[in-house]
C-alpha cells in the first residue's frame, strides 16, 4: 500500500501572504506544495501561534483551489516569542509527543523554508533526534520568472550512511584519527588494532576517564598524549596537557602537588601554588603509575573527579578544574582494592573505559615496522640516513621475534636497541657486526631481569594450596611450584607466563603453546588462572 505524504511546517507569515489577485504571480512555499502537478500531497499539517488567522484563511481557500484533495489541518502552539529557542522547542516537543504519528501508512516530510530561523532550526533538530519521524523538506523559488510559481523540492534525508560521500568522509575522518593515535605505524596485530578502534571513538565522543593498563614501557604516556593531540584538534579540549608520574610524588608534596596549596599550609609554601589539577583544567591530565598514590590523594582525587572542585592543601574554599582524566598503571587495581591499597570507589570511577596495552612480546609482527618507524625518527633528528643491510635487519628480526627476546622492558627497549645501532653505525649503515654486538647487550640486560625474577621467597604456599596438599609435596616439587607461582604473580596474562617459564624449550618446537604447558601444570595442583589472580 502506497504512503500518504503529510507535510509538517509553520506558517509563513510573510512568504505565505498575499492579497488579491497578484498572489497567484509570488511563489508562496505553502501553497506551492500542492502545484506540482507530478508530486502529490495528501495533507499539510501547519503549524501557527493564533496570531494570523486571516492568512490561515487565506491559505486554507488557495490549498483547496489548487489540490482540492489535500487536506490541511492547522495546529495552533502557545508560543509567546517565535524568536526564543527554549520557547520554540519546548511547545514543538509537546506536539511531537501528542502527534498520532503513522509510519507505517504515512510518510511525513518535515518543511524547514518557513518560520523564524529558530522555528527552522528546532524543526532539524527534532527531525534529527527522530521525536519528528521524517525526512527533512526544503523548498525553493523558481530560478527563472515562469509562469509556473512553484519552485522546487529537495527532501533531504538525515540518514547520513545514505550518503555515499558524506559516509566516506566519515569514515576516512576515523581512519585518520586511528592512524594518528597509532602514530601512522601499520599494525597486523588484531587485538591492538580493536583496542585503537574504539579508544578512537571513545575519545572523540566522552569526556570520562580512561585507564590505561600495561607494563612499563608499553606505550601508556605516548598514547595519553595521542588521546589529548586528538581531541584538541577536534575541539573537544582547551586546555593543555598534563602528565605526572604519581610514583615520584612522596609524603605533603604529594598533595600539593597535584591539588595545589595556601601559602604557609606548611614549612617550605612560601607563596600559592595551583597544582596540577587547577593547570590542567580545560585540559587532558595524565596521572601515570595512579596506583602508587597514597589513599588520601586518591580520596582527594575522587572529589575532583566527580565534583569538578577539591580544597587546595591547607584551603579552606574549594576550587574548580574541569579536565579529563586519563590514568596509567602496570599494577591490577582489583587486587590493589582487595589489599586495601587502592579506593574501590575511585578505581569504580575510573575503571569505565579500559584499555590493557599489550607488551611488545605480544606484538612481534609489529617489531619490523615499529624498527623502521625509529629508523626514521633518529635519522630525522640527526640529520643522516640510517638503514640496515639485507642480512643484518634479518638477523636483528629474527632475534627480535623469537622467544628469547623477552621485550621486558617493552617498546623503551627497542627504542634504545634503535638507538645504539644507529648511533654506530658507519655511513649510515648498520651491519650484522653491529647488531651482534647490541643481541649481547640485550641478552645481558634481559639476563638480570630473569634473574630477579625467579626468586620468589614472598610466595607462601598457604595462599594457594590447602594444608593438607602442602604436607604431601615433596621439597622439589613445592619450590618449583612457588617459583612458578611467582612467575605468575608477576606476569600479565597467562600466555605471557608461559613464555617467560617455557622461554628455551618452546624454540624447538613447531606450535609451541605454552598457555596450554602452564594449564595443566597448575591442574595437576587443583589451581587455574582466575583463582590466581583472586589471591593477594
Amino acid at each position: 500500500m502506497k504512503k500518504k505524504k503529510v507535510v509538517i511546517g509553520f506558517i509563513g507569515t510573510q512568504l505565505d501572504s498575499g492579497r488579491g489577485s497578484g498572489r497567484w504571480e509570488k511563489w508562496r512555499p505553502t501553497v506551492a506544495l500542492t502545484q506540482h502537478e507530478d508530486i502529490f500531497i495528501d495533507r499539510i499539517d501547519l503549524l501557527h501561534s493564533g496570531q494570523h488567522a486571516p492568512l490561515l484563511a487565506q491559505l486554507e481557500k488557495d490549498i483547496a483551489d489548487t489540490s482540492p484533495e489535500t487536506k490541511l489541518r492547522s495546529h495552533q502552539l502557545d508560543i509567546q516569542d517565535p524568536w526564543d529557542f527554549e520557547d520554540v522547542y519546548g511547545c514543538l516537543f509537546d506536539f511531537a509527543r501528542s502527534y498520532p504519528f503513522d509510519t507505517d501508512k504515512e510518510e511525513y516530510w518535515v518543511h524547514i523554508t518557513t518560520g523564524t530561523h529558530v522555528a527552522q532550526i528546532c524543526l532539524f533538530l527534532m527531525t534529527e533526534a527522530n521525536y519528528l519521524p521524517g525526512k527533512l523538506l526544503q523548498t525553493a523559488p523558481p530560478r527563472r520568472q515562469t509562469k509556473a510559481n512553484f519552485g522546487e523540492m529537495t527532501i533531504i534525508d538525515l540518514d547520513l550512511s545514505r550518503y555515499d560521500q558524506i559516509a566516506q568522509r566519515f569514515s576516512r575522518e576515523q581512519e585518520e584519527g586511528v592512524a594518528f593515535l597509532k602514530s601512522g605505524i601499520a599494525t597486523r596485530n588484531a587485538r591492538f588494532n580493536t583496542m585503537i578502534d574504539e579508544i578512537e571513538r571513545v575519545a572523540i565522543k566522552s569526556k570520562a576517564a580512561i585507564l590505561l593498563m600495561g607494563p612499563t614501557g608499553a606505550g601508556k604516556s605516548f598514547l595519553a598524549r595521542r588521546i589529548f593531540e586528538l581531541k584538541k584538534a577536534r575541539h573537544r579540549l582547551e586546555g593543555r596537557f598534563v602528565e605526572v608520574n604519581c610514583a615520584t610524588l612522596r609524603g605533603d608534596g604529594a598533595g600539593s602537588t597535584l591539588f595545589g596549596h595556601i601559602k604557609g599550609s606548611f614549612t617550605g609554601a612560601m607563596s600559592d601554588r595551583p597544582g596540577l589539577l587547577r593547570t590542567a583544567h580545560k585540559g587532558l591530565l595524565f596521572l601515570d603509575e595512579i596506583g602508587e598514590l597514597g589513599l588520601d590523594e586518591q580520596a582527594m582525587l575522587l572529589k575532583a573527579v566527580e565534583e569538578k572542585r577539591f580544597f587546595p592543601v591547607g584551603g579552606d574554599h574549594e576550587v574548580q578544574s574541569d579536565f579529563q582524566l586519563v590514568a596509567g598503571t602496570n599494577r591490577d587495581l582489583s587486587r590493589e582494592v582487595a589489599a586495601g591499597r587502592f579506593r574501590e570507589d575511585l578505581f569504580a570511577r575510573i575503571n569505565l573505559w579500559t584499555y590493557e596495552l599489550p607488551g611488545l612480546a605480544e606484538r612481534t609482527e609489529d617489531i619490523a615496522p615499529n624498527t623502521d618507524y625509529l629508523l626514521t625518527q633518529f635519522s630525522a633528528e640527526h640529520g643522516q640516513m640510517v638503514r640496515f643491510n639485507k642480512e643484518a635487519k634479518a638477523h636483528f628480526l629474527d632475534f627480535a621475534t623469537s622467544a628469547e627476546a623477552i621485550w621486558s622492558g617493552n617498546f623503551r627497549d627497542l627504542s634504545a636497541s634503535v638507538t645504539r645501532m644507529a648511533t654506530l653505525a658507519d655511513a649510515g649503515r648498520i651491519n650484522d657486526d653491529i647488531v651482534n654486538g647490541e643481541l649481547k647487550r640485550l641478552q645481558k640486560l634481559w639476563s638480570h631481569g630473569q634473574t630477579s625474577d625467579i626468586r620468589h621467597d614472598d610466595i607462601d604456599l598457604i595462599d594457594y594450596l590447602a594444608t593438607e596438599q602442602i604436607t604431601q609435596l615433596d621439597l622439589f616439587d613445592a619450590m618449583q611450584l612457588k617459583s612458578v607461582l611467582g612467575i605468575c604473580k608477576n606476569a600479565r596474562s597467562l600466555s605471557d607466563a608461559g613464555r617467560k617459564l617455557f622461554a628455551a624449550s618452546r624454540s624447538g618446537k613447531a606450535n609451541p603453546n605454552d598457555a596450554d604447558r602452564l594449564k595443566k601444570y597448575l591442574h595437576k595442583f587443583g589451581l587455574n588462572w582466575d583463582v590466581l589472580n583472586r589471591s593477594v
